[in-house]
């Protein structure tokens, strides 16, 4: 795929794609029946603290800290090189709190990320570098997952130009902290 724009075609590849597509079509229809208003947020890779620990639905980067955390070798499938986007929960937060904005003339979807893309051996190590000196070293596996897409990041230049939403927190300051914190 490569970097993704609102606009683009929609083309699910794995069940909870096609869950997040149904979603925004269900708001919208709502919003149009009771002249309601709508954003749909598109998410890209959050990470932060408190993320929920072992489970698959959580993301990569919760994945990787909850191995570390067991002292395992955080897994990482094809050859590492997938690209995404990894954005900060404050952030996201953050562009939550403006797109409630009730007088914002906003409309989405709008992608929420951080719009500078990296792959997914190097938020691993970076991840386990922050952990210290005796954490386990990311694995690279050569398994794939079928549905994945090999790269795919987003542009977050509508929710910069719409929201003000310009994410503030890198991938070394957010591993760093994301390293020691409290998963639940």
């Amino acid at each position: 795929a490569g970097l993704v724009q609102e606009g683009a075609a929609l083309d699910p590849r794995n069940t909870y794609a096609a869950s997040k597509v149904a979603q925004e079509h269900l708001a919208r229809v709502w919003a149009h029946q009771s002249q309601g208003r709508t954003v749909a947020l598109r998410y890209h890779n959050v990470y932060g603290p408190r993320m929920p620990r072992d489970t698959p639905y959580a993301g990569v980067a919760s994945i990787f800290r909850s191995s570390i955390a067991g002292g395992q070798a955080p897994s990482v499938f094809e050859d590492g090189g997938q690209i995404r986007d990894f954005v900060h929960v404050s952030d996201v937060a953050r562009a939550n709190v403006l797109a409630l904005d009730p007088g914002s003339p906003a409309h989405g979807p709008f992608n929420i990320a951080s719009g500078r893309p990296r792959t997914i051996l190097d938020m691993a190590e970076l991840l386990a570098t922050e952990a210290g000196p005796t954490a386990p070293t990311p694995e690279v596996t050569g398994e794939f997952r079928l549905g994945d897409v090999r790269h795919v990041f987003a542009d977050p230049a509508k929710a910069t130009g719409e929201l003000g939403f310009t994410a503030e927190i890198g991938l070394e300051e957010g591993m760093r902290e994301f390293a020691t914190a409290e998963l639940r």
